[in-house]
């Protein structure tokens, strides 16, 4: 009989944890479990599934919700960290075992509800060492476990990549993609390295992929800027990432950024900040540029002193795609695998 395996995640949007579910939903899928998504309803991941033999339980993202829906499954994994209390209680009502990824390295909120969830975890998955660090740090009972996040393996067509790169004559493409979430990524800075460079570097060109939160106040801030695009969300990141020259990633926090993954597997030198997870994948001088957080002019130095050494660019470029060989959909899905044959003591295929 298939071990039943529930995966939570009740984001609205998509984002790169939701990118990372779904990449390991359809690994699993190639194996001897029945899985079955418990997702918010009317939410973008819960569009994505169509082509998969997966049972999908739609909630509304609240906890009893969730724990309602992972009723008689084997493990639930939780993909966010709103459910893992809901996890939680199903593990006191039934027994289910759970475990719950965690991708960002921000502190975790201290109270008795929280310690609970964790420590009572079958595991908690940190998607690099210093996310680990964060959950010891806040409860040693806690057993964790560091499963890097996976590079996407985005399609790319090269006619909509050079018809992309055909907007922009000329220029030298420094690209990121992310949700417009300033808060988290700092668009903000790289709309002030594209003010300060306009008028005396006029061949850079600075491409946002990505819709969200911020985005008219960002727009606000870009407004009369010509050397700064907006695309909003698209399908075909692969696409993008194949028409830049440069990719930045000036993040004020991240667990790993696996964003960071598909720009080194198409073959891109990286600028990004040293936060989080992300010196363990972006290693300075080696495949990129290290910079601090908050600091705009490190962004700016890095940028124009990679656009003015093509040949190490692409030298860093090739070290990029044998680092994100490393982390790769199967690799992951097939330390997932063992985690949860390891919690259940029976093979799952």
């Amino acid at each position: 009989m298939a071990i039943r395996l529930a995966h939570v995640n009740v984001a609205r949007d998509y984002r790169g944890g939701e990118r990372q579910t779904e990449l390991l939903v359809r690994e699993l899928a190639k194996r001897d479990l029945q899985q079955i998504l418990v997702l918010r309803r009317g939410s973008v991941l819960a569009g994505r599934f169509g082509d998969l033999d997966v049972e999908l339980r739609e909630v509304s993202g609240q906890m009893f919700g969730v724990t309602a829906a992972t009723r008689g499954v084997d493990l639930v994994q939780v993909h966010e960290g709103r459910s893992v209390y809901g996890a939680y209680l199903r593990h006191v009502l039934s027994g289910t075992p759970y475990v719950a990824t965690r991708r960002v390295d921000n502190r975790i909120k201290n109270h008795w509800f929280s310690h609970q969830a964790y420590s009572r975890a079958a595991c908690v998955v940190a998607v690099a060492p210093q996310v680990a660090d964060v959950v010891r740090a806040f409860d040693a009972a806690a057993r964790v476990q560091v499963i890097h996040s996976a590079s996407s393996s985005l399609p790319v067509n090269a006619e909509r990549a050079a018809a992309i790169r055909s907007a922009y004559p000329g220029r030298f493409i420094v690209g990121h993609v992310g949700a417009l979430d300033n808060s988290q990524k700092a668009q903000e800075h790289i709309i002030a390295v594209a003010r300060s460079v306009e008028q005396t570097h006029p061949d850079l060109q600075f491409v946002l992929v990505g819709g969200g939160s911020d985005e008219a106040m960002l727009k606000q801030q870009a407004a009369g800027l010509t050397n700064v695009a907006f695309t909003g969300f698209v399908d075909n990141v692969g696409d993008y990432l194949a028409s830049f020259d440069l990719f930045v990633l000036p993040s004020r926090r991240e667990g790993i950024g696996s964003i960071l993954l598909d720009a080194m597997e198409a073959g891109l030198a990286v600028v990004a900040t040293r936060v989080g997870g992300v010196p363990a994948i972006v290693r300075d001088g080696e495949n990129g540029r290290l910079i601090d957080a908050e600091r705009p002019d490190q962004l700016r130095d890095a940028i124009l002193a990679l656009r003015d050494a093509p040949e190490l660019r692409k030298a860093m470029g090739r070290r990029g795609r044998e680092i994100a060989s490393q982390y790769t959909a199967p690799v992951m899905a097939s330390r997932y695998a063992a985690l949860y044959e390891r919690i259940l003591g029976a093979p799952i295929g």
